[in-house]
């Protein structure tokens, strides 16, 4: 079920001061996708979560959810949160202690007064989808972290809810248990099909997990794309910056080609992906360090090949991270774990073209 926001903001008072938490918002969230909400604390992700669900209220604007409107200012609508047909999973889990796993999937239901029938059927289909069959009796604080998640996931979904919503639901599980848990997450909400909205600060849950990611500054929307598109395509330095790790360099266009945008650099005359800049344009020149190539021997001909110092070295197990100095900048790269480059060295590496991206300063 497709949700729209149109214009809304929303204001807190602290200290004599004003703070925009959310600033003119307008977004569509297409149905049927895991769309997610990216950026740092306190860009707005959550306060705009909190009005789609109806724990927030807007200073001004509009929210619908399909051809309902749910909340509107300048028509006077607020539709409480229980009837919005929405279910909600909490950093928290939200998990009842005094309750077995059975009972804190039922809730929801219970408290709609369905037949105790229904009730039980639904609970174990949702069991067995979230893969908790066998532990209906057992006391919710018994349960893993990873465990604990799922059950919070069933009883979000033992209502058959138009639209799940998440609000940075792995944060407290260890790194290892947040990766197996964040794969079960998209293969349970791929096979669903349902609208899910996912708040993250964490780069790698929003590639890993989403349809689309919108990422959020100063509660505003500042970028929309799918994940390779936010990652090797962005439009905007913060999106770039804060998307993966990446080396921003000062530019200038200096010559546009049919295929490329060429700029002039620290780094020297660099080749890039093409753009749509005008000569004499300032940009910066986005290069991530994946993709920093070392040349063997003394380097290559061509476009892109660039003289720098290794001044540090460190093994990360599955390569080693290496920062050179070149043409004054200090680049961060990554290289095979078997290279046998040593701090001090001075090398060629090059630079695809393909993966040099401008973005606006």
């Amino acid at each position: 079920m497709e949700i729209r926001i149109q214009g809304v903001s929303k204001h807190y008072f602290s200290e004599g001061k004003t703070i925009k938490a959310l600033d003119d918002v307008t977004l569509t969230i297409p149905a049927n996708q895991i769309f997610t909400l990216l950026g740092p604390s306190g860009c707005g992700k959550t306060t705009l979560l909190r009005c789609i669900v109806g724990l927030e209220s807007p200073d001004s604007g509009e929210i619908s959810i399909g051809d309902e409107v749910v909340w509107s200012k300048d028509k006077g609508i607020y539709v409480p949160t229980e009837e919005r047909g929405l279910g909600m999973v909490f950093q928290t889990y939200a998990i009842w202690p005094h309750m077995n796993v059975f009972d804190n999937v039922a809730y929801p239901l219970q408290t709609r007064n369905v037949p105790r029938d229904v009730i039980r059927r639904k609970v174990e289909k949702t069991l067995h989808f979230v893969q908790l069959e066998g532990f209906e009796k057992r006391p919710a604080t018994k349960l893993s972290g990873g465990q604990q998640q799922r059950v919070a996931l069933a009883r979000a979904l033992v209502a058959e809810p138009k639209v799940i919503l998440f609000d940075e639901p792995l944060s407290n599980l260890d790194a290892k248990l947040r990766e197996e848990t964040r794969k079960e997450l998209r293969t349970f909400l791929t096979e669903l099909s349902i609208t899910a909205v996912y708040v993250t600060h964490d780069r790698i849950e929003a590639l890993a997990l989403s349809d689309s990611i919108a990422v959020m500054r100063a509660g505003r929307i500042i970028e929309i794309g799918s994940p390779q598109k936010i990652y090797f395509d962005a439009d905007h330095r913060f999106v770039a910056d804060f998307i993966g790790r990446a080396n921003l360099i000062p530019a200038k266009v200096v010559q546009q080609t049919e295929n490329a945008t060429v700029v002039e650099s620290p780094l020297g005359v660099i080749t890039c992906q093409k753009r749509d800049l005008a000569v004499g344009a300032t940009v910066t020149l986005c290069l991530r360090p994946e993709f920093i190539r070392v040349a063997p021997g003394s380097g290559e001909e061509g476009a892109n090949v660039v003289q720098g110092k290794v001044e540090t070295l460190v093994f990360i197990g599955e390569a080693f991270e290496m920062e050179i100095r070149a043409g004054g900048e200090l680049l961060l790269a990554k290289v095979d774990a078997d290279t046998r480059t040593q701090v001090g060295d001075t090398l060629h590496f090059t630079l695809d073209p393909a993966h040099c991206l401008l973005v606006a300063v």
